[in-house]
Protein backbone atom coordinates (compact mmCIF):
# COMPACT_ATOMS: atom_id res chain seq x y z
CA UNK A 1 0.00 0.00 0.00
CA UNK A 2 1.19 3.52 -0.82
CA UNK A 3 1.03 6.48 1.51
CA UNK A 4 -2.16 7.70 -0.18
CA UNK A 5 -3.74 4.28 0.40
CA UNK A 6 -2.93 4.47 4.12
CA UNK A 7 -4.33 7.99 4.33
CA UNK A 8 -7.50 6.91 2.52
CA UNK A 9 -7.84 3.94 4.85
CA UNK A 10 -7.47 6.19 7.90
CA UNK A 11 -10.04 8.61 6.49
CA UNK A 12 -12.54 5.82 5.88
CA UNK A 13 -11.97 4.08 9.22
CA UNK A 14 -10.92 7.00 11.41
CA UNK A 15 -13.46 6.20 14.09
CA UNK A 16 -12.19 2.68 14.78
CA UNK A 17 -8.56 3.81 14.57
CA UNK A 18 -9.29 6.69 16.93
CA UNK A 19 -10.92 4.35 19.45
CA UNK A 20 -7.84 2.14 19.40
CA UNK A 21 -5.50 5.11 19.95
CA UNK A 22 -7.57 6.46 22.83
CA UNK A 23 -7.94 2.98 24.37
CA UNK A 24 -4.17 2.36 24.28
CA UNK A 25 -3.48 5.78 25.77
CA UNK A 26 -6.03 5.36 28.55
CA UNK A 27 -4.86 1.83 29.38
CA UNK A 28 -1.22 2.93 29.49
CA UNK A 29 -2.02 5.85 31.81
CA UNK A 30 -4.29 3.73 33.98
CA UNK A 31 -1.61 1.06 34.35
CA UNK A 32 1.05 3.67 35.11
CA UNK A 33 -1.01 5.47 37.74
CA UNK A 34 -2.03 2.20 39.39
CA UNK A 35 1.57 1.15 40.05
CA UNK A 36 3.17 1.93 43.43
CA UNK A 37 5.89 4.59 43.53
CA UNK A 38 9.46 3.31 43.36
CA UNK A 39 12.47 5.39 44.48
CA UNK A 40 16.07 4.69 43.50
CA UNK A 41 19.30 5.62 45.32
CA UNK A 42 22.89 5.18 44.14
CA UNK A 43 25.94 4.34 46.28
CA UNK A 44 29.48 3.80 44.97
CA UNK A 45 32.38 1.57 46.08
CA UNK A 46 35.98 1.71 44.88
CA UNK A 47 38.03 -1.41 44.16
CA UNK A 48 41.56 -0.70 45.35
CA UNK A 49 44.66 -2.35 46.79
CA UNK A 50 44.65 -3.08 50.50
CA UNK A 51 48.27 -1.90 50.78
CA UNK A 52 48.98 0.33 47.75
CA UNK A 53 52.54 0.72 46.42
CA UNK A 54 53.45 4.42 46.44
CA UNK A 55 55.60 4.14 43.34
CA UNK A 56 54.20 5.10 39.96
CA UNK A 57 54.79 1.65 38.54
CA UNK A 58 53.11 0.02 41.52
CA UNK A 59 50.09 2.32 41.28
CA UNK A 60 49.73 1.55 37.58
CA UNK A 61 49.81 -2.18 38.18
CA UNK A 62 47.37 -1.89 41.06
CA UNK A 63 44.96 0.22 38.97
CA UNK A 64 44.97 -2.27 36.10
CA UNK A 65 44.42 -5.13 38.50
CA UNK A 66 41.56 -3.29 40.22
CA UNK A 67 39.79 -2.61 36.91
CA UNK A 68 40.06 -6.24 35.84
CA UNK A 69 38.96 -7.60 39.21
CA UNK A 70 36.06 -5.17 39.46
CA UNK A 71 34.22 -7.19 36.81
CA UNK A 72 34.31 -10.20 39.10
CA UNK A 73 33.23 -8.12 42.07
CA UNK A 74 30.11 -7.04 40.13
CA UNK A 75 29.01 -10.67 40.04
CA UNK A 76 29.72 -11.01 43.76
CA UNK A 77 27.60 -7.92 44.44
CA UNK A 78 24.45 -9.74 43.33
CA UNK A 79 25.17 -12.91 45.25
CA UNK A 80 23.12 -14.42 48.05
CA UNK A 81 25.79 -13.88 50.80
CA UNK A 82 25.85 -10.11 50.12
CA UNK A 83 22.04 -9.98 50.28
CA UNK A 84 22.07 -11.84 53.61
CA UNK A 85 24.56 -9.34 55.04
CA UNK A 86 22.35 -6.42 53.94
CA UNK A 87 19.25 -8.07 55.46
CA UNK A 88 21.07 -8.54 58.77
CA UNK A 89 22.33 -4.95 58.78
CA UNK A 90 18.90 -3.43 58.07
CA UNK A 91 16.86 -5.99 59.99
CA UNK A 92 14.60 -6.70 57.01
CA UNK A 93 12.04 -9.46 56.84
CA UNK A 94 12.53 -10.43 53.20
CA UNK A 95 14.18 -13.27 51.31
CA UNK A 96 17.66 -12.71 49.82
CA UNK A 97 16.40 -13.48 46.32
CA UNK A 98 13.60 -10.91 46.59
CA UNK A 99 16.04 -8.28 47.80
CA UNK A 100 18.50 -9.00 44.97
CA UNK A 101 15.66 -8.18 42.53
CA UNK A 102 15.68 -4.61 43.87
CA UNK A 103 19.42 -4.15 43.27
CA UNK A 104 21.30 -3.38 40.06
CA UNK A 105 25.09 -3.26 39.86
CA UNK A 106 27.33 -1.80 37.17
CA UNK A 107 30.96 -0.89 36.60
CA UNK A 108 31.44 2.43 34.78
CA UNK A 109 33.65 1.99 31.73
CA UNK A 110 37.43 2.24 32.30
CA UNK A 111 37.04 2.67 36.06
CA UNK A 112 37.49 0.51 39.12
CA UNK A 113 34.23 1.79 40.59
CA UNK A 114 31.21 -0.34 41.40
CA UNK A 115 27.89 1.52 41.41
CA UNK A 116 25.00 0.09 43.41
CA UNK A 117 21.45 1.18 42.59
CA UNK A 118 18.80 0.20 45.14
CA UNK A 119 15.04 0.55 44.69
CA UNK A 120 12.40 0.79 47.41
CA UNK A 121 8.96 2.16 48.00
CA UNK A 122 10.25 4.94 50.27
CA UNK A 123 13.14 7.40 49.68
CA UNK A 124 14.76 6.65 53.05
CA UNK A 125 14.53 2.88 52.50
CA UNK A 126 16.18 3.18 49.07
CA UNK A 127 19.08 5.23 50.48
CA UNK A 128 19.65 2.90 53.42
CA UNK A 129 19.57 -0.18 51.20
CA UNK A 130 22.14 1.25 48.77
CA UNK A 131 24.56 2.19 51.58
CA UNK A 132 24.08 -1.15 53.35
CA UNK A 133 24.66 -3.06 50.12
CA UNK A 134 27.98 -1.34 49.40
CA UNK A 135 29.17 -2.10 52.91
CA UNK A 136 27.96 -5.70 52.62
CA UNK A 137 29.89 -6.08 49.36
CA UNK A 138 33.02 -4.68 50.99
CA UNK A 139 32.71 -7.12 53.89
CA UNK A 140 32.09 -10.05 51.55
CA UNK A 141 35.12 -9.23 49.38
CA UNK A 142 37.27 -8.81 52.49
CA UNK A 143 36.20 -12.23 53.72
CA UNK A 144 36.89 -13.79 50.34
CA UNK A 145 40.33 -12.22 50.15
CA UNK A 146 41.20 -13.10 53.77
CA UNK A 147 39.32 -16.23 54.84
CA UNK A 148 41.36 -16.44 58.07
CA UNK A 149 39.64 -13.37 59.43
CA UNK A 150 42.87 -11.38 59.64
CA UNK A 151 42.67 -7.78 58.53
CA UNK A 152 43.58 -7.52 54.88
CA UNK A 153 47.11 -6.31 54.29
CA UNK A 154 47.43 -7.44 50.69
CA UNK A 155 45.14 -7.99 47.73
CA UNK A 156 42.10 -5.95 46.70
CA UNK A 157 39.31 -4.50 48.79
CA UNK A 158 36.14 -2.49 48.17
CA UNK A 159 35.93 0.83 49.97
CA UNK A 160 32.65 2.84 50.08
CA UNK A 161 33.49 6.23 48.57
CA UNK A 162 30.11 7.89 48.00
CA UNK A 163 27.05 7.43 50.14
CA UNK A 164 23.58 7.42 48.58
CA UNK A 165 21.65 10.67 48.38
CA UNK A 166 18.02 10.83 49.47
CA UNK A 167 15.93 10.59 46.23
CA UNK A 168 13.30 13.29 45.79
CA UNK A 169 11.21 11.89 42.93
CA UNK A 170 10.24 8.33 42.06
CA UNK A 171 11.77 6.62 39.06
CA UNK A 172 8.61 4.64 38.48
CA UNK A 173 5.93 5.02 37.39
CA UNK A 174 6.38 7.85 34.84
CA UNK A 175 2.92 8.67 33.42
CA UNK A 176 4.30 10.93 30.67
CA UNK A 177 6.62 8.23 29.41
CA UNK A 178 4.06 5.44 29.72
CA UNK A 179 1.40 7.59 28.07
CA UNK A 180 3.77 8.34 25.18
CA UNK A 181 4.46 4.64 24.72
CA UNK A 182 0.73 3.91 24.78
CA UNK A 183 0.09 6.69 22.25
CA UNK A 184 2.73 5.41 19.83
CA UNK A 185 1.49 1.84 20.22
CA UNK A 186 -2.09 3.02 19.69
CA UNK A 187 -1.12 4.90 16.51
CA UNK A 188 0.62 1.84 15.11
CA UNK A 189 -2.33 -0.41 15.96
CA UNK A 190 -4.78 2.17 14.62
CA UNK A 191 -3.00 2.40 11.27
CA UNK A 192 -2.78 -1.39 11.10
CA UNK A 193 -6.49 -1.69 11.90
CA UNK A 194 -7.42 0.85 9.21
CA UNK A 195 -5.19 -0.88 6.64
CA UNK A 196 -6.65 -4.32 7.38
CA UNK A 197 -10.20 -3.00 7.37
CA UNK A 198 -9.55 -1.24 4.08
CA UNK A 199 -8.32 -4.48 2.52
CA UNK A 200 -11.26 -6.50 3.87
CA UNK A 201 -13.91 -3.79 3.50
CA UNK A 202 -15.78 -4.26 0.23
CA UNK A 203 -18.02 -1.24 0.53
CA UNK A 204 -17.75 1.15 -2.40
CA UNK A 205 -16.24 4.55 -1.69
CA UNK A 206 -14.31 5.77 -4.72
CA UNK A 207 -15.10 6.30 -8.38
CA UNK A 208 -11.71 4.85 -9.31
CA UNK A 209 -12.63 1.59 -7.59
CA UNK A 210 -15.89 1.26 -9.52
CA UNK A 211 -14.36 2.19 -12.86
CA UNK A 212 -11.42 -0.18 -12.34
CA UNK A 213 -13.47 -3.18 -11.15
CA UNK A 214 -16.53 -2.89 -13.37
CA UNK A 215 -15.53 -0.67 -16.28
CA UNK A 216 -18.50 1.61 -15.65
CA UNK A 217 -18.18 5.38 -15.36
CA UNK A 218 -19.29 7.26 -12.27
CA UNK A 219 -21.29 10.11 -13.76
CA UNK A 220 -22.45 11.83 -10.58
CA UNK A 221 -21.82 12.26 -6.88
CA UNK A 222 -24.68 13.52 -4.71
CA UNK A 223 -23.55 14.93 -1.34
CA UNK A 224 -25.05 13.70 1.90
CA UNK A 225 -27.39 16.37 3.24
CA UNK A 226 -30.46 16.45 5.42
CA UNK A 227 -32.16 18.54 2.75
CA UNK A 228 -32.59 15.37 0.68
CA UNK A 229 -33.84 13.23 3.56
CA UNK A 230 -37.54 12.68 4.18
CA UNK A 231 -39.81 9.98 5.54
CA UNK A 232 -41.52 7.59 3.15
CA UNK A 233 -44.70 9.09 1.75
CA UNK A 234 -43.75 12.56 2.99
CA UNK A 235 -43.53 15.49 0.56
CA UNK A 236 -40.00 16.78 -0.05
CA UNK A 237 -38.63 19.93 -1.68
CA UNK A 238 -36.55 19.67 -4.84
CA UNK A 239 -32.90 20.55 -4.34
CA UNK A 240 -32.59 21.94 -7.88
CA UNK A 241 -35.13 24.69 -7.16
CA UNK A 242 -33.16 25.96 -4.16
CA UNK A 243 -31.69 29.46 -4.62
CA UNK A 244 -30.22 30.03 -1.17
CA UNK A 245 -26.55 29.11 -0.79
CA UNK A 246 -26.90 26.18 1.58
CA UNK A 247 -26.57 22.39 1.63
CA UNK A 248 -29.65 21.92 -0.55
CA UNK A 249 -28.24 24.36 -3.08
CA UNK A 250 -24.98 22.38 -3.24
CA UNK A 251 -26.97 19.17 -3.75
CA UNK A 252 -28.89 20.89 -6.54
CA UNK A 253 -25.63 21.77 -8.25
CA UNK A 254 -24.60 18.10 -8.02
CA UNK A 255 -27.78 17.15 -9.90
CA UNK A 256 -27.13 19.84 -12.49
CA UNK A 257 -23.64 18.46 -12.94
CA UNK A 258 -25.15 15.00 -13.41
CA UNK A 259 -27.43 16.47 -16.07
CA UNK A 260 -24.41 18.02 -17.81
CA UNK A 261 -22.47 14.75 -17.71
CA UNK A 262 -25.39 12.99 -19.36
CA UNK A 263 -25.35 15.60 -22.13
CA UNK A 264 -21.85 14.54 -23.19
CA UNK A 265 -22.54 10.81 -23.02
CA UNK A 266 -23.69 10.25 -26.60
CA UNK A 267 -23.95 13.45 -28.62
CA UNK A 268 -25.02 11.77 -31.88
CA UNK A 269 -27.66 9.56 -30.26
CA UNK A 270 -28.54 10.97 -26.82
CA UNK A 271 -30.77 8.88 -24.54
CA UNK A 272 -34.43 9.79 -24.51
CA UNK A 273 -35.68 7.12 -22.10
CA UNK A 274 -33.59 6.72 -18.93
CA UNK A 275 -34.13 4.14 -16.20
CA UNK A 276 -32.98 5.14 -12.71
CA UNK A 277 -32.54 2.16 -10.42
CA UNK A 278 -30.30 0.90 -7.61
CA UNK A 279 -28.96 -2.32 -6.15
CA UNK A 280 -31.03 -2.25 -2.99
CA UNK A 281 -34.00 -0.52 -1.47
CA UNK A 282 -33.29 2.81 0.27
CA UNK A 283 -30.25 3.69 -1.85
CA UNK A 284 -31.99 6.95 -2.79
CA UNK A 285 -32.93 6.17 -6.39
CA UNK A 286 -36.25 8.03 -6.17
CA UNK A 287 -34.53 11.13 -4.82
CA UNK A 288 -32.03 10.98 -7.68
CA UNK A 289 -34.68 10.39 -10.35
CA UNK A 290 -36.97 13.23 -9.19
CA UNK A 291 -34.19 15.79 -8.85
CA UNK A 292 -32.51 14.73 -12.10
CA UNK A 293 -35.80 15.08 -13.95
CA UNK A 294 -36.36 18.50 -12.37
CA UNK A 295 -32.80 19.57 -13.24
CA UNK A 296 -33.37 18.69 -16.90
CA UNK A 297 -36.73 20.48 -16.89
CA UNK A 298 -35.23 23.68 -15.45
CA UNK A 299 -32.93 23.87 -18.49
CA UNK A 300 -35.94 24.06 -20.81
CA UNK A 301 -36.38 20.45 -21.92
CA UNK A 302 -39.81 18.91 -21.25
CA UNK A 303 -39.49 15.92 -18.95
CA UNK A 304 -41.90 13.19 -17.92
CA UNK A 305 -41.02 11.39 -14.70
CA UNK A 306 -42.69 7.98 -14.58
CA UNK A 307 -43.11 6.13 -11.30
CA UNK A 308 -42.32 2.66 -12.65
CA UNK A 309 -41.94 1.15 -9.19
CA UNK A 310 -45.28 -0.61 -9.21
CA UNK A 311 -44.49 -2.42 -5.96
CA UNK A 312 -43.64 0.51 -3.67
CA UNK A 313 -44.49 3.74 -5.53
CA UNK A 314 -43.26 6.92 -3.83
CA UNK A 315 -42.82 9.56 -6.55
CA UNK A 316 -46.25 11.22 -6.36
CA UNK A 317 -46.38 11.65 -2.57
CA UNK A 318 -42.75 12.77 -2.52
CA UNK A 319 -43.52 15.56 -4.97
CA UNK A 320 -46.77 16.43 -3.20
CA UNK A 321 -48.94 15.27 -6.11
CA UNK A 322 -52.10 13.17 -6.24
CA UNK A 323 -51.51 9.42 -6.29
CA UNK A 324 -54.80 8.22 -7.81
CA UNK A 325 -54.73 7.04 -11.43
CA UNK A 326 -51.46 6.61 -13.24
CA UNK A 327 -49.27 4.25 -15.26
CA UNK A 328 -51.20 1.04 -14.63
CA UNK A 329 -54.46 2.71 -15.62
CA UNK A 330 -52.98 3.83 -18.95
CA UNK A 331 -51.50 0.39 -19.65
CA UNK A 332 -54.84 -1.41 -19.19
CA UNK A 333 -56.72 1.24 -21.20
CA UNK A 334 -58.69 2.62 -18.28
CA UNK A 335 -57.34 6.16 -18.78
CA UNK A 336 -55.63 8.27 -21.41
CA UNK A 337 -52.08 9.52 -20.88
CA UNK A 338 -52.99 13.21 -21.03
CA UNK A 339 -55.69 12.68 -18.41
CA UNK A 340 -53.32 11.30 -15.76
CA UNK A 341 -50.18 13.37 -16.37
CA UNK A 342 -49.65 15.92 -13.60
CA UNK A 343 -47.69 19.16 -13.92
CA UNK A 344 -45.26 19.99 -11.18
CA UNK A 345 -46.36 23.30 -9.62
CA UNK A 346 -42.86 24.77 -9.28
CA UNK A 347 -40.99 23.52 -12.37
CA UNK A 348 -42.43 24.35 -15.82
CA UNK A 349 -42.13 21.52 -18.31
CA UNK A 350 -41.89 18.92 -15.57
CA UNK A 351 -44.71 16.35 -15.72
CA UNK A 352 -45.21 13.30 -13.53
CA UNK A 353 -46.94 10.04 -14.30
CA UNK A 354 -47.82 8.35 -11.01
CA UNK A 355 -47.77 4.58 -10.63
CA UNK A 356 -51.50 4.16 -10.26
CA UNK A 357 -52.92 1.05 -8.69
CA UNK A 358 -50.51 -1.68 -7.56
CA UNK A 359 -50.97 -4.66 -9.92
CA UNK A 360 -50.40 -8.35 -9.10
CA UNK A 361 -47.95 -8.76 -12.02
CA UNK A 362 -45.65 -5.69 -12.17
CA UNK A 363 -42.89 -7.32 -14.25
CA UNK A 364 -45.29 -8.49 -16.94
CA UNK A 365 -46.91 -5.07 -17.21
CA UNK A 366 -43.59 -3.25 -17.45
CA UNK A 367 -42.35 -5.62 -20.16
CA UNK A 368 -45.57 -5.55 -22.17
CA UNK A 369 -45.98 -4.14 -25.65
CA UNK A 370 -48.34 -1.54 -24.20
CA UNK A 371 -45.49 -0.24 -22.06
CA UNK A 372 -43.21 -0.07 -25.09
CA UNK A 373 -45.80 1.88 -27.06
CA UNK A 374 -46.43 4.24 -24.14
CA UNK A 375 -42.75 5.01 -23.68
CA UNK A 376 -42.33 5.62 -27.40
CA UNK A 377 -45.31 7.99 -27.34
CA UNK A 378 -43.96 9.99 -24.39
CA UNK A 379 -40.41 10.13 -25.82
CA UNK A 380 -41.69 11.92 -28.94
CA UNK A 381 -42.35 15.10 -26.96
CA UNK A 382 -40.28 14.82 -23.81
CA UNK A 383 -37.35 13.11 -22.20
CA UNK A 384 -38.61 10.21 -20.08
CA UNK A 385 -37.12 9.33 -16.70
CA UNK A 386 -38.27 6.05 -15.17
CA UNK A 387 -38.03 5.56 -11.41
CA UNK A 388 -37.61 1.76 -11.33
CA UNK A 389 -37.45 -0.77 -8.47
CA UNK A 390 -34.06 -1.96 -7.20
CA UNK A 391 -32.27 -4.62 -9.24
CA UNK A 392 -31.47 -7.20 -6.59
CA UNK A 393 -34.92 -7.98 -5.12
CA UNK A 394 -36.91 -7.97 -8.42
CA UNK A 395 -36.38 -8.01 -12.20
CA UNK A 396 -38.55 -4.98 -13.02
CA UNK A 397 -35.64 -2.59 -13.64
CA UNK A 398 -33.85 -5.12 -15.86
CA UNK A 399 -37.05 -5.56 -17.88
CA UNK A 400 -37.41 -1.80 -18.30
CA UNK A 401 -33.79 -1.46 -19.42
CA UNK A 402 -34.63 -3.52 -22.53
CA UNK A 403 -37.07 -0.85 -23.73
CA UNK A 404 -35.08 2.16 -22.51
CA UNK A 405 -32.02 3.86 -23.98
CA UNK A 406 -30.01 3.20 -20.85
CA UNK A 407 -30.00 2.80 -17.10
CA UNK A 408 -28.41 4.74 -14.26
CA UNK A 409 -27.53 2.69 -11.19
CA UNK A 410 -27.53 4.51 -7.84
CA UNK A 411 -25.20 3.23 -5.10
CA UNK A 412 -24.89 4.43 -1.52
CA UNK A 413 -21.45 5.69 -0.56
CA UNK A 414 -19.85 3.45 2.06
CA UNK A 415 -22.89 1.15 2.18
CA UNK A 416 -23.28 -0.67 -1.13
CA UNK A 417 -20.74 -3.49 -1.44
CA UNK A 418 -18.97 -4.47 -4.64
CA UNK A 419 -20.76 -7.81 -4.95
CA UNK A 420 -24.14 -6.05 -4.90
CA UNK A 421 -23.14 -3.71 -7.70
CA UNK A 422 -21.56 -6.58 -9.62
CA UNK A 423 -24.80 -8.57 -9.44
CA UNK A 424 -26.86 -5.53 -10.41
CA UNK A 425 -24.74 -4.79 -13.46
CA UNK A 426 -24.84 -8.49 -14.32
CA UNK A 427 -28.65 -8.43 -14.27
CA UNK A 428 -28.65 -5.56 -16.76
CA UNK A 429 -26.01 -7.16 -18.96
CA UNK A 430 -27.92 -10.44 -19.01
CA UNK A 431 -30.86 -8.75 -20.79
CA UNK A 432 -28.53 -6.63 -22.95
CA UNK A 433 -29.49 -3.47 -21.15
CA UNK A 434 -27.25 -0.42 -21.55
CA UNK A 435 -25.63 1.02 -18.44
CA UNK A 436 -25.22 4.78 -18.74
CA UNK A 437 -23.25 5.03 -15.52
CA UNK A 438 -23.24 4.90 -11.76
CA UNK A 439 -24.29 7.69 -9.40
CA UNK A 440 -22.74 7.87 -5.94
CA UNK A 441 -25.38 8.95 -3.43
CA UNK A 442 -24.88 10.32 0.09
CA UNK A 443 -21.21 11.18 -0.44
CA UNK A 444 -19.73 12.92 2.64
CA UNK A 445 -18.79 16.53 2.00
CA UNK A 446 -15.13 15.85 2.85
CA UNK A 447 -15.01 13.31 0.01
CA UNK A 448 -16.56 15.59 -2.58
CA UNK A 449 -14.59 18.43 -4.12
CA UNK A 450 -17.88 19.86 -5.27
CA UNK A 451 -18.73 21.14 -1.82
CA UNK A 452 -15.66 23.33 -1.74
CA UNK A 453 -15.97 24.31 -5.39
CA UNK A 454 -19.52 25.51 -5.17
CA UNK A 455 -18.84 27.35 -1.95
CA UNK A 456 -16.30 29.59 -3.66
CA UNK A 457 -17.82 29.79 -7.15
CA UNK A 458 -21.20 31.21 -6.21
CA UNK A 459 -21.09 34.49 -4.33
CA UNK A 460 -23.73 36.72 -2.83
CA UNK A 461 -23.99 40.17 -4.40
CA UNK A 462 -25.87 43.12 -2.89
CA UNK A 463 -29.26 44.17 -4.18
CA UNK A 464 -29.39 47.23 -6.45
CA UNK A 465 -32.81 48.61 -5.52
CA UNK A 466 -31.97 49.28 -1.87
CA UNK A 467 -35.52 48.46 -0.81
CA UNK A 468 -35.20 44.72 -0.61
CA UNK A 469 -32.92 42.23 0.99
CA UNK A 470 -29.76 41.16 -0.85
CA UNK A 471 -30.46 39.03 -3.90
CA UNK A 472 -28.77 35.75 -4.64
CA UNK A 473 -27.14 35.98 -8.06
CA UNK A 474 -25.89 32.69 -9.41
CA UNK A 475 -23.59 32.12 -12.40
CA UNK A 476 -24.20 29.31 -14.85
CA UNK A 477 -21.53 27.51 -16.83
CA UNK A 478 -21.33 28.76 -20.39
CA UNK A 479 -21.93 25.36 -21.87
CA UNK A 480 -25.32 25.13 -20.16
CA UNK A 481 -26.70 28.26 -21.83
CA UNK A 482 -27.05 29.62 -25.34
CA UNK A 483 -26.20 33.22 -26.27
CA UNK A 484 -29.90 33.94 -26.62
CA UNK A 485 -30.51 32.93 -23.01
CA UNK A 486 -32.28 29.66 -23.80
CA UNK A 487 -30.93 26.43 -22.46
CA UNK A 488 -29.12 24.08 -24.81
CA UNK A 489 -31.37 21.08 -25.49
CA UNK A 490 -28.71 18.47 -26.05
CA UNK A 491 -31.08 15.53 -25.79
CA UNK A 492 -33.30 16.41 -28.74
CA UNK A 493 -32.93 14.10 -31.68
CA UNK A 494 -31.90 15.70 -34.95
Amino acid sequence: MSLSDYLRALRNHWLGAGVIVVACLVLALAYSLSQPAVYAANATGLVTSANPDPSIAGQSVADSLAKSQAKSFVEVATSRPVAERAITTLGLDVSPQALIGRISVEQPVDTSLIRITAQAGEPQAARDLADAWVQALADEIDEIQNPDGVAASTGLVVRPVEGAALPSTPVSPVPARDGGIGLVLGLLLGVAYAAVRSQLDRRLRTAQEIEKKFGVAVIGAIPATKALEHARGEAADLAVTETEQNSAFIAGEAFRKLRTNLSYMDIDNPPRIIVVTSSRQSDGKSTVSTNLAAAIATSGQPVILVDADLRRPVVAPTLGLVEGAGLTDVLIGRAELDDVLQDHPDVPGFQVLAAGGVPPNPSEMLGSQSMRNLLKQMAESALVVLDAPPLLPVTDAAVLSTVADGAIVVVSYGSTVDTELETSLGNLTAVRGRVLGVVFNRVPRRNSAGGYYYGGYYREEPATDGGKDGAKVRSRKARESRPDGRASRWWRRS
